[in-house]
């Protein structure tokens, strides 16, 4: 049985910050899946929307080849849900990203492994989010 690895962002801006995080989470196991947030729950939990739209960014992720496959997440509040459906052994998130309530008590099996950052006084989308509104 192949080993699921499931990482879960936003992916506004995609840049190399990105790519070196899907692709230590892709070397956690034989296949990796990656849920693109939808707008509404980046709205709910960031207070703005994206500046690209949904599609635009499950697209550019799956463009790059890294991942297994690609899919949008729930909309809605209850964020564990696709991680109940994707049923990965590992979860692997960003160095930035918290831990969702409830994850370890719902998932007792899965790892949740924290990636390490890549230039993350560089990259990160909310640096180049300012940059183009000429901050």
């Amino acid at each position: 049985m192949a080993k699921r690895v499931l990482c879960c962002g936003t992916f506004d801006y995609l840049h190399p910050g990105h790519e070196a995080f899907l692709k230590q989470a892709s070397a956690l196991g034989d296949e990796l899946v990656v849920v693109v947030a939808r707008d509404e729950n980046v709205y709910r939990i960031k207070g703005h929307f994206p500046d690209h739209d949904e599609e635009s960014r499950r697209k550019n992720i799956e463009n790059l080849g890294i991942a297994s496959w690609v899919q949008l997440g729930y909309a809605g509040a209850n964020l564990l849900k696709v991680v109940e459906d994707i049923s990965p052994a590992i979860i692997a998130l960003g160095y930035d990203q918290g831990k969702p309530a409830g994850l370890h008590e719902h998932f007792p099996d899965c790892r949740i492994i924290v990636l390490d950052p890549y230039q993350p006084e560089r990259y990160k989308s909310s640096f180049i989010r300012q940059k183009q509104a000429g901050e």
